[in-house]
């Protein structure tokens, strides 16, 4: 799907910020699919679930504070995700936004579990994707010692590459085209003309400040407040954020809550894979 096929859009933060999403148009009798990105990236992560479910749902994929086109935070402690809530709740009055099903990637998963326990009625099911209550500490550290690191490139194979090197045990079948893809999918070209990460590399101030990021320290029970509507737990069969005991956990705690391992990628997974959007539409099958 090109990107003739979404209409950019903003909404204004409570302190003043002019946050971005990109609006793929859809049935309007059915809710819209709001994917929320993880921690260092965009609305353009979830090219491939427009590609496949645009036309007949209405996919909105946004930019968190500091990332994509929305604009950076005023100040590096407001990158939180008690913060992000509240900008993604004021998204849903800036669109009208009455139901949706949240789909959430990492960080986004987070997101949508403390949106879903603070707005209940507007949730009509969520998908979280490579998370879960708990976080392995191996996966945390690793994040931790990238995020922040401002390198830039010169070509887009370059980024392509350097890419590669980091992220070679996360997606161990990926051909050169593949490393391409994600590379624009995660960079963009700077005021400078070389090719940077799409994200404030202050978003690493508040992940240093404090471990958990604002994060509650049991999210066990926030998570149990999904029940009563279809959850989806996708789990890289790689990953070391999401463990395959927590996603078994998850599956015992929430009665609809369908738990799916995606083989051969760590964290994680692009829903691209055939598994991870069969299982998608699985869940907005119990939506529709």
């Amino acid at each position: 799907m090109g990107d003739e096929a979404f209409s950019k859009k903003t909404w204004q933060s409570s302190d003043g910020l002019e946050l971005h999403y990109r609006d793929y148009g859809g049935r309007d009798d059915r809710p819209p699919i709001l994917c929320i990105p993880g921690l260092t990236r965009n609305a353009r992560d979830f090219t491939p679930v427009a590609d496949a479910f645009a036309g007949e749902w209405r996919v909105i994929a946004c930019d968190l504070r500091g990332r994509g086109e929305s604009d950076y935070a005023k100040e590096s402690a407001s990158y939180t995700p008690v913060q992000y809530v509240k900008d993604i709740a004021g998204l849903f009055d800036a669109a009208g936004l009455e139901k949706v099903v949240l789909l959430g990637t990492s960080l986004g998963g987070i997101i949508s579990v403390m949106l879903a326990a603070s707005e209940p009625d507007h949730i009509a099911g969520v998908v979280l994707n490579d998370i879960g209550p708990d976080v392995e500490t191996d996966g945390m550290e690793r994040i931790r010692e990238y995020v922040g690191q401002g390198r830039s490139f010169p070509t887009w194979m370059h980024a392509a590459r350097s890419l590669r090197e980091g992220s070679i045990g996360t997606y161990p079948d990926y051909a050169m085209k593949d490393w391409l893809r994600l590379a624009k999918r995660q960079m963009c070209i700077g005021g400078s003309g070389r090719i940077t990460l799409d994200y404030d590399m202050h978003i690493a101030d508040a992940l240093a400040q404090d471990m958990e990021g604002g994060i509650a320290a049991d999210m066990w029970p926030v998570f149990r407040q999904l029940a009563g509507r279809p959850v989806l737990a996708l789990r890289g069969e790689l990953s070391d954020i999401l463990s395959a005991e927590t996603l078994a956990r998850m599956a015992r705690e929430l009665p609809d809550c369908e738990a799916v391992t995606v083989p051969h990628v760590g964290h994680s997974p692009t829903l691209e894979e055939p598994v991870a959007q069969a299982a998608i539409a699985r869940l907005l099958g119990k939506v529709a």
